[in-house]
């Protein structure tokens, strides 16, 4: 074939709805670029989608990555000439109990925060939108207008017209065989047809994904999963305007299709496909319908449309999909292997996902970095349990089975517990702990009192969960006393080499150039500002660095560090976290314990904040580094993983007079949040730079020393903030979970990005950004009036820049 191309810029592998979209976008900034598709276009999954767009999700990024979706859809017929099926019908969401209404009314708000006009209805008002349905069940109801539905082949076959009429080459019946990598490096791509060399390879490929990026040992957590729907014959009366329905109560979907209706649904027992490896030759292909499996879901929807009863039925649809471990989609470029990028894994929402995933997949692709922080769909929120298929599978079955149950705040997953464990573990869940899970880690998020009758389980609610009273005695105990965190799920990395403080130096926006047995705070930044890391570092030595970080951001933050190490450099990181067990000992009567265990002099004179030293408790060498995230004083003790039980029992004896108790991660949260200190992602990442959150302080601006963001930073001081991080209260009878509407002199200018409770303050507690596209300064903070939309109803707040409790630190510090 002598027009097969032997050379690109990138190649795209797959041609489904994702891999069209990034082409095209890919091939809009100038790229030369080639897909490559096995069969068909739209032949693996894309063909047999429902095709609902919905926006709304619990980040605002990735809502507007699917508002930009609803955008393309407007315009792709006229660009292309090809029709797309693009409807703007709106959406519609019904809610059948006050705890469901509550939901759908803390989503309208979200949508608000977020810029989207959803509204709220009565039952009556939502059955005039859809006359089919019967509302004798329903409370309310909730439309979001710009909502739409759309044919999945028709859109995906609009984005590859346009694509070519960009550039990109697309070749369909072009199998790829392998992609040669050679140390390291991406070289070509082989396929039936000959090979073409390229040093970017984009895996848009469904649920071969997994197994494609296997070969190049990278590691792609997804699983086909069999979904169902049904398409019926023409309904008489149905309304050709009729709006997508979602009536999550009943676990099921509708779209107005013909005259007729697409009802399916998400059911609490799924079934994975494929266990054992996809078929070959599969494409433009369905399953074996399952009426059966699908008579749970059918019998719900007769309850809320009775048409269906006699409507006839044109086929039921069961076509495999693929889902991922915490119901969200994959995109970025893989931390093993440079220049691999991943689309996939889209939970059923392709359609709604399409237009944006290819803009944000090809602005990576192209710009070395995503048009804006996207760390729920990041591909590096993975770890190590997500390398075992039989762990994958299981989770991605709870994850299936809970997309139209209650989102709860604060909700953990079941499924696949335990997998990786402290080893106070087991000494840990005597005591009360009840675990919540972060990348396989078991860690304790609460302790109940069974003695006293509270269980040792987590009970959801949209009001005071049942943890509440027992945070709040943990709470208390680090204020007044002393506590026990186990951190040991902390990520820990250790930079080495003679290189290794100037290349952190180069990375880190603070200065790590300090004498052995300093710590310091730091952020890592991207070349806009923002925030990529936040976390510690301990000198140890001369030529290695100490690094800890956040449970969840293992993956990425090793990834961040490695590739930004500069070429020519001598400075190797390691991955140490399973070699250490981590003790947080916090409180004010912290040290008198700490003194009671080791021969050391802990005292402030001796053992001054933010430094680091090497002490002896009950035979164990450990790494006590003072440190504080709770606003108290205290040590975070890093210690090998054998002694962790001594070490353990050496702490409580001593500390038993102190009034020493174990304390778990949502204490963390409450106390942190009166310290107004900030947690990535949520208050801090890659979209916020250090000044707007509050954190120049850690910035090396007055030194001569050059670092990774360091020209943004000295662009952004020249003009006025467009944000600036705030903290806010309200009555303690208001419960705040996040993602609230803040309303300046009855304007909305931001959301929470943080919500909870203060147990000392005893209030309600959000941490928010400000934003005012004239500048954000404190005066402009001090001078408003505030309310916080919580719900839909508005509610009196106040605002401060100050940390709630002791702004001075003098405990900490002392």
């Amino acid at each position: 074939m002598t027009d097969f191309p032997t050379s690109a810029r990138a190649v795209i592998i797959g041609g489904g709805i994702i891999g069209c979209s990034t082409a095209y976008h890919l091939a809009k900034l100038g790229w030369d670029v080639v897909l490559l598709e096995r069969k068909k276009l739209t032949s693996g999954t894309t063909f047999h989608a429902a095709g609902l767009v919905g926006q709304l999700r619990s980040s605002a990024n990735i809502t507007q990555m699917l508002g930009y979706s609803v955008d393309l859809y407007k315009s792709l017929e006229e660009e292309t000439g090809l029709g797309t099926g693009w409807k703007m019908n709106g959406g519609l969401r019904l809610a059948c109990n006050e705890e469901r209404w509550t939901e759908v009314k803390r989503q309208a708000t979200t949508a608000h925060s977020f810029g989207l006009e959803m509204q709220l209805m009565s039952p009556k008002e939502a059955q005039d939108l859809w006359p089919l349905m019967t509302v004798d069940d329903v409370v309310g109801a909730a439309f979001l207008p710009t909502d739409g539905q759309a044919n999945p082949s028709d859109i995906t076959q609009a984005l590859a017209k346009g694509a070519r009429m960009a550039g990109a080459r697309i070749y369909e019946d072009t199998k790829v065989l392998s992609i040669n990598v050679e140390k390291g490096v991406i070289k070509s791509v082989e396929t039936e047809k000959g090979r073409i060399e390229t040093p970017v390879v984009v895996a848009c490929a469904g649920q071969w994904t997994r197994a494609l990026a296997k070969t190049v040992g990278v590691n792609v957590p997804l699983v086909p999963m069999e979904h169902q729907y049904m398409v019926t014959e023409r309904i008489e009366g149905m309304p050709a305007n009729l709006p997508t329905l979602r009536d999550p109560d009943r676990l099921t979907y509708y779209k107005e299709e013909v005259g007729g209706l697409v009802m399916g649904g998400y059911e609490p027992n799924p079934k994975p496909w494929a266990t054992d490896g996809i078929p070959p030759g599969f494409h433009y292909t369905l399953l074996d319908s399952d009426y059966d499996h699908f008579q749970q879901i059918m019998e719900l929807s007769l309850g809320r449309v009775p048409a269906l009863e006699t409507a006839g039925i044109k086929e039921l649809v069961n076509g495999p999909e693929s889902f991922t471990p915490d119901g969200n989609f994959i995109l970025g470029e893989a931390p093993e292997l440079r220049n691999f990028y991943v689309g996939a894994g889209f939970n059923a929402f392709g359609i709604a996902s399409g237009g944006g995933a290819g803009m944000a997949l090809a602005e990576w692709v192209a710009r070395g970095e995503p048009p804006y922080d996207l760390w729920p769909v990041d591909i590096r929120r993975f770890g190590r349990p997500h390398f075992d298929d039989d762990w994958i599978r299981t989770r991605t079955v709870e994850a299936y089975g809970k997309h139209y149950t209650m989102a709860w705040p604060s909700e953990e997953h079941d499924s696949a517990r335990p997998c990786r464990k402290s080893p106070l573990y087991e000494l840990l869940k005597a005591d009360g702990a009840v675990f919540g899970e972060k990348l396989g880690w078991e860690r304790p998020n609460w302790y109940a009192d069974t003695a006293a009758g509270e269980v040792q389980h987590d009970i959801y609610s949209f009001q005071r969960p049942n943890w509440h009273e027992a945070v709040a005695r943990e709470h208390r105990a680090a204020r007044e006393a002393a506590v026990l965190f186990d951190q040991t799920s902390f990520a820990k990395f250790a930079l080495k080499g003679p290189d290794a403080e100037a290349a952190l130096n180069w990375i880190a926006s603070n200065n790590v150039a300090r004498p052995v047995g300093s710590l310091i705070y730091t952020q890592m930044l991207n070349e806009r500002g923002g925030i990529e890391c936040d976390l510690t570092v301990v000198r140890v030595a001369e030529d290695e660095f100490y690094i800890v970080t956040g449970t969840g951001f293992a993956t990425h933050d090793f990834d961040w560090i490695s590739r930004n190490i500069p070429e020519g450099m001598n400075a190797q990181l390691f991955d140490i976290t399973s070699g250490s067990a981590v003790l947080s000992l916090m409180g004010p009567k912290s040290r008198d314990i700490l003194e009671a265990v080791t021969r050391a002099d802990v005292s402030n004179a001796a053992f001054p904040f933010a430094t680091s030293q090497i002490i002896g408790i009950a035979g164990c060498p450990v790494r006590a580094m003072r440190v504080t995230y709770v606003g108290e004083l205290g040590w975070e003790l890093h210690l090998p993983v054998e002694y962790a039980t001594a070490v353990y029992a050496a702490l409580h004896e001593a500390g038993a007079k102190h009034g020493l108790s174990n304390a778990g991660y949502r204490a963390i949260e409450t106390l942190r949040l009166e310290k107004g200190y900030r947690a990535w992602p949520s208050d801090i990442g890659p979209d916020h730079t250090p000044d707007q959150a509050g954190l120049g302080w850690a910035v090396k601006m007055k030194s001569n020393i050059d670092f990774r963001g360091r020209a943004a930073i000295q662009e952004q001081r020249t003009k006025p903030l467009p944000k600036m991080l705030a903290t806010f209260t309200a009555d303690p009878e208001v419960v705040l979970s996040g993602r609230e509407t803040i309303y300046r002199n009855g304007e909305r200018v931001g959301w929470l990005s943080s919500g909870g409770f203060g147990h000392t303050v005893n209030k309600s507690i959000g941490l928010g950004y400000v934003r005012n596209p004239e500048g954000v300064t404190a005066d402009y903070i001090r001078s408003g009036s505030w309310e916080l939309e919580v719900a839909t109803v508005r509610v009196p707040a106040e605002a401060t820049l100050d940390p709630l409790h002791d702004p001075k630190m003098q405990r900490v510090r002392a």
